[in-house]
């Protein structure tokens, strides 16, 4: 004759009489608690999500350009969708520059000459090993960093004209247009200290070389360069003073 084994298994979390005894004197842990799943919550639907500036602020470009047609009926939101597109495409646009970038003779023609008409590009000519070079590099990175809308570039002299004497660097070549608008040669161009500051006056003592990208207007621009050149000289006056009255 067979041999049936039958196990019965309760429901989970279920308990007999029995059991329920035994924990009340002990002799059982108590009893777990029954499983209950997470309360289901439906995916939100994206056309359900309000319209409003943050919605537009967290899309990329990308989707800005897709979500065009979506927004006919709302002349505000397509508006401010606009003005984020164009927001967008300039930060990508300065976002080019921002650096020193090294270019070789065969560069030239395309990245200075060939550059484009709304941007200016500074033109450093050097060589390795000359102290006037690596100051007037050292001030050109951190105008670099400052005014992200203006180019940058250095290259070997005499990669760029050959023959080029070293009596002459470094030399700055200042380009728009295609055209050189402005050369300085030799670092007493700027002044019988090389400062960051003393470059960019300089540079913008007659035309709008230098371009942060965010000020709005030439004028804003050259004042600021103005303050911060005026800034630098009463800084280093005061500093004077203060070892003059400490040696005394």
């Amino acid at each position: 004759m067979a041999d049936y084994h039958f196990v019965y298994k309760d429901v989970e979390g279920a308990s007999t009489q029995w059991d329920d005894i035994q924990r009340k004197l002990g002799n059982l842990p108590p009893k777990p608690p029954a499983f209950q799943p997470d309360p289901f919550e439906p995916a939100p639907d994206p056309d359900s999500i309000p319209k409003d500036k943050s919605w537009i602020d967290e899309k990329t470009e990308e989707e800005l350009e897709e979500i065009e047609d979506d927004l006919d009926d709302d002349r505000f939101l397509e508006e401010y969708r606009k003005k984020r597109l164009a927001e967008m495409r300039e930060a990508v646009k300065i976002s080019k520059y921002g650096s020193v970038m090294p270019i070789s003779g065969s560069d030239f023609v395309r990245e200075v000459s060939q550059a484009p008409q709304d941007v200016w590009v500074v033109v450093i000519l050097y060589k390795e090993g000359f102290l006037e070079c690596g100051l007037l590099l050292q001030c050109l990175e951190e105008l670099a960093v400052k005014y992200p809308a203006t180019k940058f570039v250095k290259i070997i002299s005499t990669d760029c004209i050959p023959n080029y004497p070293d009596r002459n660097l470094p030399t700055l070549l200042v380009y728009n247009n295609g055209a050189v608008k402005a050369n300085y040669v030799g670092l007493h161009s700027f002044g019988h200290r090389c400062t960051p500051e003393g470059v960019a006056l300089v540079l913008c003592q007659s035309d709008p070389v230098l371009n942060d990208g965010q000020s709005g207007s030439n004028a804003s621009v050259l004042e600021g360069v103005r303050k911060r050149f005026i800034e630098k000289v009463v800084t280093e006056h005061e500093d004077h003073d203060d070892d003059g009255s400490s040696s005394d």
